[in-house]
């Protein structure tokens, strides 16, 4: 298959051919190995010739709306469409309303390269509602990109059959809305009720977490929720303040460990090493989960869904039955920790189920029995 990257340049030379599905990446790919880079940076272009079939290359908003134009005459659609942030608001903006209005490309990708932007403009662009994502191409290695590609278009495809099935059934739509609105009022008044309530237990624990180790009072990590949207993760420190860099050597105790030789989509360990005497206790009463309120309140997350997975785990799911579970809002308790907290041994496949199965039924009355049934679940008997 030649390239064709217009108009920076002509070239009919063969691209390196992806053969099946990208390492890592689900055997399911069923989308088409084609980009398409708005902008001027030829070693960016360089990448994405080495990770695609093929795709095209133009300098700009304008000429790329002219030659998408000619693409959707010729049903040739890209897997991703990629525009660099040397662009003007409204040329951006330009852009996704030509997309949104054609139904080919109303269902890519549409994600804009941040590399080498500044923490603030990065927070501007990702208050854009048309962005799918946010990627930094340069330092990215084509696994992981093309990982990343492939679980966009199973996201943005159940996003289409979604938004095709409301307006198929458009009755509905108010009373979707209204469940969305009832379970975020709710969640707001719940969780400003929590801190207010629990603002002295707050300062109790801080003080004993301080007294025991050095490190901060709360532990901040990424995490993806719903619709693979990743924020910053609220909780009680419970570990010793290096952790994260000895999950490789705790492989042995992962309670997710696999049978076979392919890599464990979970990670939990059976008497953690890392934790500490405050934070055993902090688990074990579930007081360490308290800080994910103010991820509540400020709308990372809900009182009840899925739990948000860290980044590494999230990427491993990525087949159109494992994405599903990213559909579901992300919560500080759910489905599968009423039912399995507690147990020494749950299996991959049982977590990931009961993950999809609240993602397919979850309503505010199924919100509420899961929370009714919380407390029971909060006094674990097992160090995980």
């Amino acid at each position: 298959m030649s390239s064709k990257l217009l108009p920076l340049h002509q070239n009919n030379t063969t691209l390196p051919k992806i053969s099946g599905a990208q390492p890592g990446v689900a055997d399911d790919t069923a989308f088409q190995t084609q980009f398409f880079y708005v902008g001027k940076n030829i070693k960016k272009i360089d990448f994405l010739i080495s990770s695609f079939d093929s795709g095209y290359a133009t300098e700009n908003p304008d000429s790329a709306i002219s030659i998408l134009t000619r693409l959707a005459g010729k049903s040739e659609i890209p897997a991703i469409i990629i525009i660099d942030s040397i662009f003007r608001d409204q040329e951006l903006w330009k852009l996704h309303r030509f997309m949104a209005k054609q139904t080919h490309y109303s269902r890519v990708p549409f994600v804009l390269d941040a590399s080498g932007l500044t923490p603030a403009e990065i927070k501007r662009f990702r208050s854009f509602p048309f962005l799918d994502e946010l990627i930094f191409m340069e330092g990215l290695d084509t696994q992981k990109f093309m990982i990343k590609v492939n679980f966009l278009n199973k996201i943005k495809d159940r996003s289409r059959h979604l938004q095709e099935s409301k307006r198929s059934t458009p009755r509905s739509i108010n009373t979707l809305e209204q469940k969305n609105l009832s379970k975020r009022i709710f969640d707001v008044v719940v969780a400003s009720l929590a801190l207010i309530v629990l603002s002295p237990l707050f300062i109790v624990i801080a003080i004993a977490i301080r007294v025991e180790s050095r490190g901060p009072i709360f532990y901040i990590a990424k995490r993806a929720g719903r619709g693979y949207r990743i924020f910053d993760f609220y909780k009680f420190r419970t570990m010793v303040f290096d952790a994260d860099k000895r999950v490789d050597e705790l492989s042995e105790l992962n309670l997710y460990k696999s049978t076979t030789n392919t890599a464990p989509l979970f990670f939990k360990y059976s008497n953690d090493p890392r934790v500490t005497r405050m934070g055993t206790f902090l688990r074990n009463t579930s007081l360490d989960e308290l800080p994910q309120f103010i991820n509540v309140l400020i709308g990372d997350m809900s009182l009840v869904g899925n739990r948000p997975l860290p980044l590494y785990e999230a990427s491993k799911l990525t087949t159109d039955q494992l994405a599903a579970r990213f559909m579901a809002p992300v919560g500080i308790t759910g489905l599968w920790q009423i039912k399995k907290r507690g147990q020494d041994v749950m299996s991959m496949e049982e977590r990931i189920n009961l993950d999809i199965d609240y993602a397919d039924h979850n309503n505010f009355l199924y919100d509420l029995w899961i929370m009714a049934n919380t407390p029971s679940a909060l006094m674990q008997k097992t160090n995980v």
